[in-house]
């Protein structure tokens, strides 16, 4: 071999090298946000009050962010209360430590900071963050959290020309510390005084050019409160529900239930003018109505006419719209791989368990059950308990598998068991005059069913068991039950909850216990070392 050759050889074989080490340790990109919370006065609905802002925000700063980026977000409390930020729908792989709620993490003292570190992994689409500590949630605090897909990924859909945010909620003119005050007494707190739009009820406006289509991504921020969201004159391309490519079918409005967050394209198709855009409360008498409007860039006309009409009380057509949405099968982006498979249907379950939420008093006071367990927060989270094996913070056999007739409603800190890559079946059973909505931290799921009355098992008929949706927030019709089928892949601690949030407070929520006794950074990362430890766990060392 010429020395030449060998030369040449020996440079390739480096080049080579060189592009596995770079390959081995490129991370993927950081994104850095420091977050003060303070207290300010705000206005939504024309009466001074005191709201919670985020970097002097009302609603919060957005994150838009990419699938696999790392999120630092340092949140400094500077309120007179803990608090803490949960992240809607973020599955936080491997580290419920991040997931900011009672149950995986101390709240952050007054004056004090905590960083989160986060990564979207293997995660696209409409996502929001809120305070999940007290009734602060009443006071703002929350905001937009979208992931984009990487370029090189295609879409099932050509790219909008913008896309716009749009948190939508109940508000109330009642201080967070006063709603507080009324559930902790034992009362349910009134009717909400309004509907807000990105914070205002009238006001908020979107401006796109004649001919071109937007992507509107829509988010309930409330506390109770379903509602329908349509715009005058144009329809809506449904595309993605809660990080799922949705088959693109077209719709008058749709109905948003608490917690929960799609994403639609509009195609600006109608003559040059302004257009209301309109979320209009759902199941309520009255029913509250907020509006903002659709701009064309070359609009002299202000919005006029009728508000578009929404349904009102018309729940089998909400459950009949529920069940249209379906998973888009053939669109490239991050999906749910259980055990090695996209098949979920032919998956065996491991468990059915069936969830039933109650209205109760207990001590003479207004509290909400699952299985006739009212949820009380230990002052040591559970995932500490568990991590550093301290005893009497909570006990595995006080969570219910299924609801027992008749049964008087206790309070306790009920904690479901399961092992790390079980595929179960949950039911919600609602046999409550009330809609609820439900949520799982850390795992998504396929709603496969939805029906009224009571669930038997000769209903797995009904189920849909090739191209569900996966979603984090499903709603659960009034005297009705919807099942889920969950993949649990994601060891930690999780927060399974009402998103109805005086109810979450008042004791409709539990812990799921994902676990295996491998101690595996394949399977679950270590506490990190800027956790705050608080109750029992203070005195441990990390």
């Amino acid at each position: 071999m010429s020395e030449r050759l060998t030369c040449l050889l020996h440079l390739v074989i480096g080049v080579l090298v060189c592009s596995i080490v770079f390959v081995v340790r490129a991370e993927d990109p950081y994104r850095f946000f420091t977050w003060t919370i303070t207290y300010g006065t705000i206005s939504p609905l024309g009466v001074p009050q005191q709201g919670i802002l985020v970097n002097g925000q009302f609603p919060g700063p957005q994150i838009d962010c990419v699938t696999n980026d790392n999120i630092i977000v340092n949140v400094i409390n500077k309120l007179d209360q803990p608090f803490l930020i949960t992240w809607n729908g973020i599955k936080q792989r491997k580290v419920s430590w991040q997931d900011g709620v009672l149950g995986t993490n101390c709240p952050i003292p007054p004056n004090s900071n905590f960083t989160y570190h986060m990564q979207m992994k293997d995660q696209i689409g409409t996502y929001t963050y809120f305070p999940s500590t007290l009734m602060h949630k009443a006071a703002g605090g929350f905001g937009g959290l979208n992931i984009y897909q990487r370029p090189m990924i295609p879409s099932p859909f050509d790219h909008p020309a913008a896309d716009y945010t749009l948190l939508i909620g109940d508000w109330y003119k009642t201080n967070h510390k006063v709603l507080q005050q009324t559930l902790d007494s034992g009362t349910t707190i009134s009717f909400p005084h309004g509907i807000l739009i990105n914070g205002s009820p009238r006001s908020s406006s979107f401006i796109g050019d004649p001919g071109k289509t937007y992507m509107f991504r829509i988010s309930n921020v409330g506390l109770s409160t379903s509602f329908n969201f349509r715009i005058q004159g144009h329809r809506l391309k449904l595309v993605e529900i809660e990080g799922t490519h949705t088959l693109q079918e077209t719709f008058e409005s749709l109905d948003v239930h608490v917690g929960q967050s799609m994403a639609v394209l509009v195609t600006l198709n109608q003559g040059p003018k302004d257009y209301y855009i309109v979320a209009s409360s759902r199941f309520t008498k009255p029913v509250l109505t907020a509006t903002a409007i659709l701009r064309y860039s070359n609009s002299k006309t202000p919005a006029s006419g009728a508000l578009p009409i929404g349904p009102t009380y018309h729940i089998h057509w909400s459950m009949k719209q529920a069940r249209t949405y379906r998973w888009n099968l053939t669109a490239s982006a991050a999906r749910p791989n259980p055990q090695g498979s996209y098949h979920y249907g032919l998956i065996k379950t491991t468990k059915t368990y069936i969830l039933a939420n109650s209205a109760a008093k207990i001590n003479g006071k207004r509290r909400f059950a699952v299985n006739g367990i009212s949820y009380v927060n230990p002052s040591t989270p559970l995932k500490l308990a568990d991590y550093f094996n301290i005893p009497g913070v909570f006990d595995l056999k006080t969570f219910k598998e299924n609801p027992t007739p008749g049964r008087t409603a206790v309070l306790g800190t009920s904690v479901m068991n399961v092992t790390l890559h079980d595929f179960v079946e949950i039911i919600f059973q609602n046999n409550e005059n009330v809609l609820q909505s439900w949520h799982m931290d850390g795992n998504d799921f396929w709603v496969v069913g939805y029906g009224s009355k009571q669930w038997t098992p000769a209903m797995r008929r009904r189920y849909n068991l090739y191209d569900a949706t996966t979603r984090y927030t499903v709603q659960v019709y009034q005297n009705s039950w919807t099942a889920i089928l969950m993949p649990l892949d994601n060891k930690g601690m999780w927060n399974l909850r009402s998103a109805v949030w005086p109810r979450q407070y008042l004791g409709q929520q539990l812990y799921v216990r994902v676990w295996n006794n491998e101690h595996s950074f394949f399977t679950e990362y270590d506490i990190p070392q800027n956790a705050i430890l608080c109750g029992k766990a203070i005195g441990h060392h990390i």
